[in-house]
């Protein structure tokens, strides 16, 4: 983990799973934290907390005045039943908290001049089998259009190099984070662990989709070194290089969680079940992508769990 001591920064949409996780650990580095989130933190910790509507300006700007980064967590999540209203907020929440806090920069004689932005590693598609970098295409689809509206609306708000205040931006194209539940949720990796303990963590439909996943210490470690390094800049894939196919991850799962039974669920059991009873939706399990973090990897990072195995076992025997 960077050196964040002396370091005021503040975590848009921090309330949850994630953003609980990042404000523990960059206070445990030394950080002065502050959440802005639309309800408090289900959890008390050594941060503060502001409340906004993640649309409009209000008293939440004034934390922003003098502080040394700003990371962006803020989205609903996409753990759904994809209704139209559900989409449509998916796009909304992400798009408009991105570009009040561009207006927000733009109200405060002293903005952050670092600005860590989450994105999401969704932009390349479901490609069965190719395995995607920061070079390659992105995909086509509702989540790709809604990871490009999203970059778009960061890069049209961030301070430009020419303003006086100019802003250093960081992208980060998170894939799925596993990690343990502080008090805001345990993420999926808490819905894949009770369906693996209950016999159902088999092979879904092919079993072949991939699973790009990182340990939430990894995840916070990148984004520290972000919010200190200078030269990152751009956009960055933030996921393990060890991405795995669906029944590789389930089978390591179960292994971890001492269940020797996985029962598969075909293409159409999937279909049915993951709206009925998960209430969500089911191409989340069908379709996955292979990605490689290229950049992260060339300058140097590194991984404190690169393998999936001891990833689990350390979220797993800290739960228990």
């Amino acid at each position: 983990m960077a050196e964040l001591s002396g370091k005021r920064i503040v975590i848009a949409g921090g309330s949850g799973f994630l953003g609980i996780s990042m404000a523990e650990s960059f206070s445990a580095a030394g950080a002065e934290v502050a959440i802005l989130s639309r309800s408090a933190p289900l959890v008390t910790g050594s941060w503060t907390h502001e409340v906004w509507d993640a649309r409009s300006l209000g008293s939440w700007v004034d934390l922003l005045a003098g502080a040394d980064a700003v990371v962006n967590l803020t989205g609903r999540t996409v753990n759904c039943i994809k209704t139209p209203d559900h989409q449509d907020e998916i796009l909304r929440s992400r798009v408009e908290s991105t570009r009040v806090l561009g207006e927000a920069m733009r109200a405060v004689d002293s903005p952050p001049p670092t600005w860590v932005q989450m994105s999401t590693a969704h932009i390349y598609g479901d490609p069965p089998t190719l395995v995607c970098n920061e070079d390659s295409a992105e995909g086509i689809g509702f989540a790709p259009t809604i990871a490009r509206a999203w970059e778009c609306a960061f890069e049209e708000s961030k301070l430009p190099n020419d303003h006086k205040h100019a802003q250093r931006g960081v992208v980060m194209r998170t894939s799925f984070v596993v990690g343990r539940d502080r008090g805001g949720g345990g993420g999926a990796l808490a819905t894949l662990r009770l369906i693996a303990k209950l016999g159902l963590g088999g092979r879904a439909g092919k079993g072949l989709q991939g699973m790009s996943w990182i340990h939430e210490d990894d995840l916070n470690a990148i984004i520290a070194r972000a919010i200190v390094d200078d030269l990152m800049t751009g956009a960055y894939i933030v996921s393990s290089p060890n991405p795995m196919s669906q029944v590789d991850f389930m089978r390591t799962l179960r292994k971890v969680i001492g269940m020797p039974i996985g029962l598969p669920a075909t293409e159409w059991m999937v279909r049915i079940g993951a709206p009925l009873f998960l209430r969500t939706d089911p191409e989340l399990v069908l379709y996955g992508r292979y990605v490689l973090p290229k950049r992260l990897m060339d300058e140097g990072f590194e991984f404190q769990f690169a393998e999936l195995e001891p990833a689990l076992r350390d979220l797993c025997d800290r739960r228990d």
